[in-house]
């Protein structure tokens, strides 16, 4: 009797590039089980896939810390950068200037972006360099056995039971402050609204920084943490429910009128806010602020887009580079002739 015939496998699931999503992964993680970095990494691979991004167009860029070390479980055909501690910014800085068509993604920590490496966060976003920036925030130093970090609240408690009374750095009110042009904050826990907010990120042109709370299931998860998965589930207040829809897809949705708000995004990508709070405006950079010190000082955490401006020129905007990597230019466009340096050696004297 002759063997039956086997059904054809059903076809790969590929994106609109021909990618299937296993392109888009990384190697197997080290960091604890239960780490909320390991979901906001599983969120990376999601919104690069479903947006059909080249991986070998982005340069992955991270200081130190536990934070520092998930960009080897994403995006393994992409470029990578492991910087010093803190020092990430001028890192993504300096590639984003060198090459144009680098889309640079930066995942740091809340040690590694609030404490050490403070002074260079500030600049990166007041020089609006184009980049995602993801911030991983447990409120501790989890690779150094979780001593208390700069967005640690008030109150909160060490394992030990140790209390900090050192008020905390929020990363995007700062951010909103200095000149970041998209600013928001999820929760790893939080599939959709941070799948959404990384696609929006994504397509933003300029510093698009997002604030994750990752709660770190080894040093900061227990009872008194304000950074926990129980705190967080009590204490978490969105400000929208969101949806990305991208320029490529032909959806059509149902709104009743004047309950949402669309954000433009620079490649036509539009972020689709349905509005939670009366009269919030995510356009309004002075209300941002006043809502983040409202929720601070009522102890929310506020979840969403808390900021965005898709018409602000970026850095590179300002310096007039040209399109190309700069270490393709010819040596005639790069070097300056006799006659010019001349020219500049008598304007000196």
């Amino acid at each position: 009797m002759a063997d039956p015939v086997k059904p054809p496998a059903p076809p790969a699931k590929v994106n609109r590039l021909g990618l299937a999503v296993l392109d888009y992964r990384g190697g197997k993680t080290t960091l604890c089980a239960g780490c909320g970095h390991d979901s906001i990494s599983e969120r990376i691979v999601d919104a690069f896939y479903d947006l059909g991004v080249e991986p070998e167009r982005v340069a992955k860029l991270s200081g130190i810390g536990c934070s520092s070390k998930t960009p080897d479980y994403f995006l393994s055909r992409s470029h990578a950068f492991n910087s010093v501690h803190g020092r990430m910014p001028s890192v993504a800085t300096g590639a984003v200037l060198a090459n144009r068509g680098l889309l640079a993604l930066g995942v740091s920590g809340d040690g590694d972006t609030a404490s050490i490496g403070v002074g260079q966060f500030v600049h990166l976003v007041r020089r609006n360099v184009p980049m995602v920036y993801v911030v991983e925030n447990n409120g501790v130093y989890g690779l150094t056995k979780g001593q208390f970090s700069a967005t640690a609240d008030v109150g909160s408690t060490l394992k030990g039971g140790v209390a900090n009374d050192l008020p905390p750095i929020d990363v995007c009110a700062m951010a909103i402050q200095l000149g970041a042009t998209f600013v928001g904050r999820s929760f790893s826990g939080d599939k959709r609204q941070l799948s959404a907010m990384l696609k929006g990120a994504i397509a933003h042109r300029g510093t698009a920084l997002l604030d994750v709370v990752s709660p770190c299931v080894t040093f900061n998860d227990h009872e008194g943490s304000t950074k926990s998965y129980e705190y967080m589930k009590d204490h978490d207040a969105p400000l929208q429910e969101l949806s990305f829809i991208p320029a490529y897809e032909n959806i059509e949705v149902s709104y009743e009128p004047g309950t949402t708000i669309d954000v433009d995004m620079h490649d036509g990508s539009k972020l689709r806010l349905k509005k939670l709070e009366e009269g919030y405006d995510p356009t309004d950079r002075i209300r941002a602020v006043a809502r983040l010190m409202e929720a601070g000082r009522k102890g929310e955490v506020l979840t969403g887009v808390l900021f965005a401006d898709t018409k602000a020129p970026t850095f590179v905007d300002g310096l007039k580079l040209v399109d190309g990597p700069l270490a393709t230019l010819p040596e005639a466009a790069t070097r300056p002739s006799r006659a010019a340096l001349d020219e500049i050696v008598a304007r000196l004297r």
